[in-house]
């Protein structure tokens, strides 16, 4: 990013604390970029909806509204929904980093950071803001080319196509983007675990007389099972566990028993803890259960990280799915039910908004068919179908077999297609959608690769219910087949 474009960004800067406000607005302006501040997240919703900026430094501690529902909000209304949201704040715990990144957070700087890092992570983050930009004004310059091309269908259908890839890659970058920063929490507390606490767990083993290893490991087993479930815990449900506890506890004579209450609840000890009333008795049970948490917390990171790299695994593979193209020209074994999985992945970012997605699958032989060309059958139709419920509602794919034919049904629950429309949805160039958002040859390209695999598509539609029926069947012939350049 250009010294020029920098001193066009204008950051808002949310904090309570007004040495830290005027810090953090004295560092940005140096950098040159425009700084507003604003001292609560009242008058910094206020701010932003008056004139949003391209990106907001938000503290999580202020009264009256913290930084999460302050957050919240700004990912709430349209007009800020955009803005990146970088946290800033003295708390390190991972609950609440990982609360930062739920609530819509791209970042969480902790207090006190060193300035070289907070900057470039600012600079980092309103660059993606400005490629971002950039990439919206290269897709309306697209649009614009193409309402001149309308003359040349080939060249219009082979754009439909790259235009429909854009979409899902923007749609695949969020996808991704959502896991990489669940890795990146996580690997942060796994680096301060081990290169800061490793002493600490050391002193704490051998605090511990040999005759309570046995425990202190169970007790540890035990946190390790238990931590996941917590997540299921309402935090009435643990307030609840907590007060037993402290009951307990006291009973038992534990010191500080409200705080020892606390920590075994966080990690997951909140029912039977009459096998481990000796190590909570020991001088050092403070630090044996600070320990027991961290190593906990250590495997728990572990598993984020195993489990967002595999989301993300999925995410690309079905990217790749979608845009393989087969220059041979000659049909593949073909699975119908993983094309369709496939552009529900490229799809997740949009069916998150509330739709409830449901599968009627069966076992089905695989079919000789151009896989690259249904995905982009069933893709377009899954796009449509979200459009047509304004991604809110149920949509249901069913995929039957007869006699002759593998059958897919995509039903959504929008508001339907109306009669005197739907004899024309198939043409060419005709759309119901708003000017700029559908060429009108979705469908159409749609029909065509259907018919080349000598299947035929239906719609059924009503308010509240449009079904699209494909028809593909179980021998597919060459002789049906034409080249695959011949549809676009």
């Amino acid at each position: 990013m250009d010294q020029q474009t920098q001193t066009q960004m204008n950051i808002l800067v949310v904090d309570d604390t007004p040495d830290s406000l005027r810090l953090l607005v004295g560092i940005l302006s140096e950098q040159g970029y425009k700084v507003r501040a604003a001292p609560n997240g009242r008058l910094a919703l206020s701010a932003a909806q008056k004139l949003p900026p391209d990106l907001i430094l938000l503290d999580i501690n202020m009264p009256e509204m913290d930084g999460y529902e302050v957050c919240r909000r700004f990912k709430a209304d349209e007009r800020t929904s955009h803005i990146p949201v970088i946290f800033l704040s003295a708390w390190s715990d991972v609950f609440d980093k990982v609360k930062a990144f739920a609530v819509g957070g791209v970042d969480y700087i902790t207090k006190p950071f060193q300035i070289e890092e907070a900057i470039a992570r600012i600079k980092t983050h309103l660059t993606i803001c400005s490629l971002q930009t950039k990439l919206q004004q290269k897709n309306e310059d697209l649009i614009r080319t193409l309402n001149q091309l309308k003359t040349t269908q080939s060249q219009l259908i082979q754009a439909e196509k790259m235009a429909a890839l854009g979409q899902l890659v923007a749609n695949v970058a969020h996808e991704i983007n959502t896991p990489l920063g669940a890795i990146r929490s996580s690997a942060e507390i796994v680096n301060h675990v081990l290169t800061q606490n490793l002493e600490q767990f050391t002193r704490v083993l051998q605090a511990i007389d040999p005759d309570h290893w046995q425990l202190f490991f169970a007790l540890l087993h035990q946190s390790l099972e238990s931590m996941p479930l917590l997540t299921g815990l309402s935090s009435r449900e643990k307030r609840q566990f907590k007060r037993l506890l402290m009951q307990k506890l006291e009973a038992c004579a534990i010191a500080d028993a409200d705080v020892v209450a606390d920590t075994l609840v966080d990690i997951g000890i909140y029912e039977n803890i009459d096998p481990f009333l000796a190590l909570l008795r020991h001088p050092h049970s403070r630090q044996i259960l600070d320990t027991v948490y961290q190593l906990a917390s250590l495997q728990k990171s572990t598993r984020t990280i195993l489990t967002a790299t595999d989301r993300a695994a999925r995410t690309v593979l079905a990217l790749k799915r979608y845009v393989h193209q087969d220059a041979s020209g000659r049909k593949t074994e073909t699975d119908v039910v993983e094309g369709i999985e496939t552009a529900l992945t490229l799809h997740l970012n949009q069916i998150k908004r509330g739709v409830e997605v449901v599968k009627n699958y069966g076992d089905f032989p695989t079919i000789l068919a151009f896989p690259d060309e249904l995905n982009q059958v069933w893709t377009n139709l899954l796009s449509n179908a979200l459009y047509g419920m304004d991604y809110r509602g149920i949509l249901t794919i069913t995929v039957t077999r007869t006699e002759d034919d593998i059958r897919v049904d995509i039903t959504d629950t929008g508001k339907g297609i109306p009669p005197e429309l739907q004899a024309r949805i198939f043409d060419p160039f005709f759309t119901t959608k708003p000017k700029g958002e559908g060429s009108g040859l979705g469908l159409s390209i749609v029909k065509k690769i259907v018919e080349r695999h000598a299947g035929r598509i239906e719609v059924e539609s009503q308010p509240g219910q449009t079904t699209f029926s494909v028809f593909l069947p179980l021998e597919f012939s060459e002789a049906v087949a034409e080249s695959p350049q011949t549809v676009f």
